[in-house]
Parts: structure tokens; C-alpha cells; sequence
């Protein structure tokens, strides 16, 4: 294949043994057709230089790229709705392969549909087309608004017909490569604490903090960048109107990155009992409750690391999830609404009234159409007050909406020019165009509808 002078390969999880990870074989598909490739992350760790052949090879049957080992199944444990369950694990997915990307980070190419490995239980190894196309388009919505998150890299049909109890079965088979800053999940330090391998617990630190938080010094500190990350992602999440669905201690990662996708939905309006997964009876991970549920998985991680640090450093380095948390909302809201910082009593303010009026306008006004409305703050006062809802912007939720928000200054103004703000109408994302958009696919092989939703999502005001 052509490397590029910007790959360069790094296996760094591998070589840390067979305790954490398992070699395994990728299934053999009957067909390979790419249905997503994305260009733009190819280029940041130097593979945008591959053939579609090269690429099919690498991402479909996976044969292993120059300087990689081959596939690992990583081995971990987790909390699925709180109750503790030793028999998780890469099940349908292994890491690919690691390179640093043009940022110095270094990524993981982890797979999800690649077939069965020690960890599958009952499953089948794969993932349905439909699966693979909602990840691309979630991956795509939440880095234009801002969100860490993983990238789509590669989507291929694979050729296999799919039983599924939750949707109409049989249906299409695909193989997925999302492009993570880590897989090293909280469940990953959960299982070695349950085998009582503190040697283990010890060598994963070293890992984490080398290659992801290389300024801490200790589990203790580690910990506390990793509650720091946790706490700028959920928030990120409320101010994207993001709902995970699935907030397992397996879900969450030590960079703090979205990933993994599963029932997600993005709000079609603010209501914090908004549930996405249909098997989430109790609310348990609504979208209210999504900052409760981060900061409980974070408690479960610092318990495995009490071997390692002393008791009050762990319980300071939670206590930083409120006051980060409370900042990083802050920074959100702005970024969402194209504002300067004023400050942080401006900024709280704003929060609270941004979501107030939210609350006050329910799905009539719906999530998204806020902060396309009011992007640039005063700067679109002519163009919020003659557009589409302007019949919510009056009342005093909204009048003390204005007052915070017109305490800012716009931030680049300019990107009022661009195409996303020619159109009354927010670019969002709600599970009926997600639905559309699979229906044109399963019943026509018409993938225009999905070309043209990831062209207008790109286009997002930066």
C-alpha cells in the first residue's frame, strides 16, 4: 500500500499482553461493497492515499496494515444499568491496528460488525447495515456541533442476510471502522480490579497516562484527567441536545469520547425525561440524567484504583466533576451559540436561561432551532424575530433570554454568511429523517438521501 509520510503506526495497547487483549480472526464476508469512506480522517493518520482495493482490503477482509499485529479483542467488564457483568468484552468488534494522527494523538482503528471472538457469547458477530449507517450519521451531527467524538472511518456492506428480534429481519449486513482517540474503556480497569490484578490495574495506568493524559503523575491524577474529559462530554452532550441511550461503565472511555453508538436520538425538543433506548423503562439514562449517570460510572473507576492511590486524592479528583462540569456548560452554550466569553456568572446565566426558554418553548420551538435562531447573538436579532418561530421569542423566559445573551459578544460573525444560516431551518437530526433516510436505502439502494444529510451536516458553521 502507499504510505504517506503521516502514517505512522504505534501498537501500543497490543504490546501491553495477553492480559488485556486476545489475537483473533476476522470473519470472511461473501461480498465487500464501501458504502463510506471518510476522506477527511483517512488524511489525519495518512491513509487517504489507499485504493479502493487497498481499502476494502485493510477495512474489509483486514488484512493487517503495514507495522500492525494483527487483530486484538479487547477484554473488559462492565455495569450495564448498574448491575455488574463479567462476561463483556470485544464481542463483534477487535482493535484493528493504532497510528498518531496530525495532532499527536494517537488513534485506534476499532472495528464493530468484524465477527466472532472469545467474547461473543450467544451473538452473532455482526452489524446491520441500518446499525452502521446511524453510526456514521450520529458520529457526523455531533462533531458539527461540537462534540468529542469518534469518526466513522469505513462502512462496507458485507453480503449477509441478518436476523434481529428489535427490527424487520432478515436485513443487510455491514462491517464498521470508527477512528477513536482510545478503546480503553472504565470496564477495562473494572475487570482486572475483579481478577484482584493489581499489577495489572498498575501497568494500565502507566498506559493511559504515557499515551492519553501524559501530565499525570499518578492514578490519583489520571483519574482526575479523565474526570475532567468525562465532564466536557457530557456537557457537550446537553448542549447538543444528545441523548447516548446506553451510559454503561463498557460505554465510556478514558479520553472522554463518544463512541460506541447505540438508540441514540438527539432531542426534538427540551425534555429532560427524553429516554433513547426503548429498554430503558426507569429513565435510568434520560437525557436529565445523563451527567448523574457519567459521574456514577466515574465512582465505579475510582474504586478499581484504590489499591493505587490514597482514599481523600480519588475522592478530590471526583470533586472535580461539578466545577468542571459547570464550566464546560458554560463553554458549550457559547460554542452553540456562536458567543465570546463574558465570563463565568455571564455564562451561567446564560445557560440558565438559554434552557429555560427551551423548557418553556417544548417541541413547538424544539431543541435545535434555538441556537439557529440566535447564532451570533444580537447579530441575528432581525433574523430571529422575522423567521419561523419568532412567535416564542416574547414572555419573560425569552426576555431574560435575551438579556444573557446579549451580555456577549458574537464570536466571528461572519459565519452568519454561510450556508447553514441561508436556510430558516435548522439542520437537525431527528430519528424520522434518520428513518427516511434508512427506508431509501433497504427499499430502493438509494443513497443520495444519506450522501446529501452528511454534505449539509459538514457544512456547519465552525
Amino acid at each position: 500500500m502507499p504510505v504517506s509520510a503521516s502514517y505512522r503506526p504505534d501498537s501500543r495497547f497490543a504490546a501491553l499482553g495477553d492480559e488485556y487483549s486476545d489475537a483473533v480472526e476476522p470473519a470472511a464476508f461473501p461480498q465487500h461493497i464501501l458504502r463510506w469512506r471518510d476522506q477527511r480522517a483517512a488524511a489525519q493518520v495518512g491513509l487517504d492515499g489507499l485504493t479502493e482495493t487497498e481499502w476494502i482490503a485493510h477495512f474489509g477482509r483486514f488484512e493487517p496494515l503495514p507495522g500492525q499485529p494483527g487483530p486484538r479483542a479487547m477484554r473488559y467488564h462492565g455495569h450495564q444499568f448498574r448491575h455488574y457483568n463479567p462476561d463483556l468484552g470485544d464481542g463483534r468488534g477487535f482493535l484493528a491496528g493504532q497510528l498518531w494522527d496530525g495532532q499527536g494523538r494517537l488513534m485506534d482503528l476499532g472495528t464493530k460488525g468484524s465477527g466472532r471472538t472469545p467474547w461473543s457469547r450467544d451473538g452473532d458477530g455482526r452489524l446491520t447495515l441500518k446499525g452502521g449507517v446511524r453510526e456514521v450519521l450520529a458520529a457526523e451531527m455531533l462533531a458539527a456541533r461540537g462534540v468529542p467524538t469518534c469518526r466513522i472511518l469505513s462502512l462496507i456492506e458485507t453480503g449477509e442476510q441478518l436476523a434481529r428480534g428489535d427490527e424487520p429481519s432478515p436485513t443487510r449486513s455491514s462491517v464498521m471502522v470508527r477512528l477513536s482517540h482510545s478503546h480503553v474503556r472504565f470496564g477495562t480497569f473494572q475487570r482486572l480490579a475483579f481478577l484482584g490484578r493489581t499489577d495489572l490495574i498498575e501497568r494500565l495506568v502507566a498506559h493511559v497516562t504515557a499515551t492519553y493524559h501524559p501530565t499525570a503523575t499518578d492514578a490519583a491524577a489520571m483519574l482526575e484527567a479523565v474526570v475532567r474529559a468525562q465532564a466536557r462530554l457530557v456537557a457537550r452532550w446537553t448542549a447538543a441536545g444528545f441523548v447516548h441511550g446506553v451510559l454503561n461503565t463498557d460505554n465510556l472511555n478514558v479520553t472522554g469520547e463518544s463512541f460506541d453508538y447505540g438508540p441514540w436520538r438527539f432531542l426534538p425538543g427540551l425534555d429532560p425525561g427524553f429516554t433513547a433506548a426503548y429498554f430503558d423503562t426507569t429513565g435510568l439514562y434520560s437525557f436529565g440524567c445523563q451527567a448523574e449517570a457519567v459521574f456514577w460510572a466515574l465512582r465505579q473507576l475510582a474504586a478499581t484504583l484504590r489499591p493505587l492511590a490514597e482514599e481523600q486524592a480519588l475522592v478530590d479528583a471526583l470533586n472535580t466533576f461539578g466545577p468542571a462540569y459547570d464550566l464546560e456548560g458554560q463553554a458549550a452554550v457559547r460554542a452553540r451559540l456562536g458567543l465570546a466569553d463574558a465570563g463565568s456568572l455571564a455564562g451561567r446565566t446564560l445557560v440558565d436561561a438559554t434552557f429555560a426558554l427551551l423548557i418553556a418553548g417544548g417541541q413547538a420551538l424544539g431543541f435545535e432551532g434555538l441556537f439557529h435562531d440566535w447564532f451570533a447573538g444580537e447579530a441575528s436579532l432581525d433574523r430571529a424575530m422575522s423567521g419561523p418561530r419568532a412567535a416564542h421569542y416574547a414572555g419573560d423566559a425569552f426576555d431574560a433570554f435575551r438579556e444573557a445573551l446579549f451580555a456577549h459578544t458574537p464570536d466571528r460573525p461572519e459565519r452568519l454568511n454561510g450556508t447553514t444560516f441561508a436556510s430558516a431551518q435548522p439542520e437537525d437530526l431527528l430519528i424520522e429523517e434518520v428513518e427516511a433516510i434508512w427506508a431509501a436505502v433497504a427499499d430502493a439502494d438509494d443513497w443520495s438521501a444519506f450522501e446529501a444529510k452528511v454534505t449539509r451536516i459538514r457544512r456547519a458553521p465552525d
